[in-house]
């Protein structure tokens, strides 16, 4: 179910809410994403557990995010959104940019029960950057119709060995408006731009020093086009060392198969992971 929710402290979300009695996941989505990025994780995981999936300001349906927007005042949104639901020990999923988000929140809420990192929250090095500014050109662009970004889109997706269904097209759908005169990408290139700029302020160190609740960390490998993976496995050298509740695993998708296509085994290892411990809602 889908809902508008204002925050204790008067921000404006727009949240997606499946029903589960094993606990509560609260699923932050990547840069660019939505919460409509999370949906094959939201739909292996309800019915066992209660599944709370958002689109970050500044993205979908939420309102605009602030023009000081970074990867820390999205994490202050987050426990904000967290204390307005009342979820007394959360289970935070983050999925690339939501990983940092989420891992942060971790780092600042005692109660966490455990954190599920995807392909996030690591080293971001130059050839990331390299992969992800020339991407978010298309945040300029603008459409006399919907269909024209969607088949835009396909195209690039289908390059990334993205599965094109009706989900897919719904999610991409999802991220366009109609302004005046054309449509476009919901989302404010400066914005975006900004948070990923915050990526490289990460104090890895310091955030991990205060997460004390069990890490599940999934490592995407898989090559995006010829260019390789968006986030090093090396990059994450540092909370390999440093987290002593640490689950790793590795899997061959890239970075974007990870989410867009189904992936059961990952659904698999994430089920394990949290069926190790009492998780109380």
């Amino acid at each position: 179910m889908g809902q508008y929710v204002t925050t204790n402290k008067g921000r404006t979300f727009y949240i997606h809410e499946t029903p589960g009695e094993q606990g509560t996941i609260i699923g932050s989505h990547g840069l660019t994403g939505n919460h409509k990025q999370l949906h094959y994780y939201q739909e292996a995981f309800s019915g066992t557990y209660r599944f709370i999936s958002y689109d970050i300001l500044g993205r979908g349906n939420s309102e605009a995010a602030a023009e000081d927007s970074s990867i820390y005042t999205h994490a202050d949104h987050l426990l904000d959104l967290i204390a307005t639901l009342e979820i007394e020990r959360p289970i935070l999923l983050g999925y690339s940019m939501g990983a940092y988000i989420s891992a942060i929140a971790a780092s600042r809420l005692a109660n966490t029960e455990s954190l599920i990192l995807l392909d996030g929250a690591g080293l971001a090095d130059e050839s990331t950057r390299q992969l992800v500014l020339p991407s978010l050109e298309r945040l300029k662009k603008t459409y006399s119709n919907p269909d024209q970004y969607i088949e835009e889109a396909k195209k690039l997706y289908t390059r990334l060995n993205i599965n094109w269904d009706q989900q897919m097209e719904e999610a991409v759908r999802y991220e366009i408006a109609k302004d005046e005169r054309f449509w476009r990408n919901k989302s404010n290139l400066q914005t975006i731009t900004r948070d990923f700029e915050s990526f490289y302020t990460f104090q890895s160190a310091n955030v991990l020093a205060h997460i004390a609740c069990p890490v599940f960390l999934l490592i995407s490998t898989g090559s995006i086009g010829d260019k390789g993976p968006l986030f090093q496995e090396e990059g994450y050298a540092q909370m390999k060392k440093q987290l002593s509740r640490l689950q790793t695993e590795v899997s061959q998708v890239n970075h974007y198969e990870l989410v867009f296509n189904k992936q059961p085994k990952i659904f698999s290892q994430i089920q394990t992971f949290l069926s190790h411990k009492e998780v109380k809602s």
